[in-house]
């Protein structure tokens, strides 16, 4: 039987781990060096001779102290340094909660990122957080948003429900981009939230054979990506920001775990769902470290 001593010693015992898990989901794994994840794949008809590097950067959500200008900028490098081909960002720049020292301005996050570099260039896309907290593209229920302005002006092209052309080896691809599918709260006549994602007028901007690559911030677009795209690849969800032995107990998505994180193919279609790098509601992670993509093709 536990004594009344042991039955102490082991709540003060209990209750110092929580403070320590604690501890390290807030201020340390979040600022943990940033762990490449590589993958490694040929998607369904992706020509033979075309091998393509992608790195992707998705959910930087800068802010103080958490994603500074200087550690974004260093991210930029870290990037540079994995020699990509391509380098794809997969939205919400914009910091994703309250619990932070001061906000950074889109002007020194895009300044940041435009120390990205790869010959194929930078390309990205905008997240949910890019448009709800820019109340001018809200109340027009259009943008641009200050997020594409900051990113245009920092020389990185902003896909919204358009699709680019690239060529490698004398290989064609093309590099679908969505708008987001949660961009306009309730409010201003809406009575929902509503997307402005177009997948069907996306896809029919690409105008030959040529593999498709699909950038989607969110990941609950892909049940109905057709098998002609090769490869889709997600933000939004971080990886559920806590995740053990493959779970995630809150996933930001209307599919919980199914598209939570990771390499998920389901009808031979290829979806990759970053776990992201910052972080939104609260600043905690636990098992799930930032990370950059490193997607090997071919």
């Amino acid at each position: 039987m536990i004594t009344r001593r042991g039955f102490l010693r082991l709540i003060g015992g209990s209750f110092l781990s929580m403070v320590s898990l604690g501890a390290y989901a807030v201020g340390v794994e979040p600022m943990l060096s940033t762990h490449v994840k590589r993958y490694f794949l040929t998607p369904p008809h992706w020509p033979a001779g075309l091998k393509l590097r992608v790195v992707a950067l998705a959910d930087v959500h800068a802010c103080r102290p958490w994603m500074t200008p200087e550690r974004i900028a260093s991210l930029a490098a870290e990037a540079n340094a994995l020699q990509p081909d391509l380098i794809v960002l997969l939205g919400d720049y914009v910091a994703g909660m309250r619990l932070v020292t001061d906000q950074v301005p889109a002007s020194e996050w895009a300044s940041a990122l435009s120390g990205l570099k790869a010959p194929l260039g930078v390309k990205a896309i905008l997240g949910n957080h890019d448009w709800w907290h820019d109340p001018v593209a809200q109340r027009a229920g259009a943008g641009p948003t200050v997020a594409r302005k900051a990113l245009e002006g920092a020389g990185i092209t902003v896909l919204e429900n358009d699709a680019f052309r690239l060529e490698k080896d004398g290989h064609g691809f093309w590099l679908a981009g969505l708008a987001d599918q949660l961009a306009l709260l309730p409010g201003q006549g809406r009575a929902e939230a509503g997307g402005l994602d177009d997948l069907d007028g996306t896809l029919a901007k690409v105008s030959d054979n040529a593999p498709i690559i699909l950038l989607a911030h969110e990941p609950d677009i892909f049940p109905k990506v057709p098998w002609r795209v090769s490869l889709t690849l997600s933000g939004h969800t971080h990886g559920g920001q806590v995740r053990l032995f493959g779970y995630s107990p809150v996933v930001p998505s209307a599919y919980g775990n199914r598209f939570a994180y990771g390499h998920v193919v389901e009808n031979d279609r290829n979806l990759i769902v970053s776990g992201g790098l910052g972080f939104s509601i609260m600043p905690v992670r636990f098992g799930m470290r930032p990370e950059i993509l490193q997607i090997d093709l071919g």
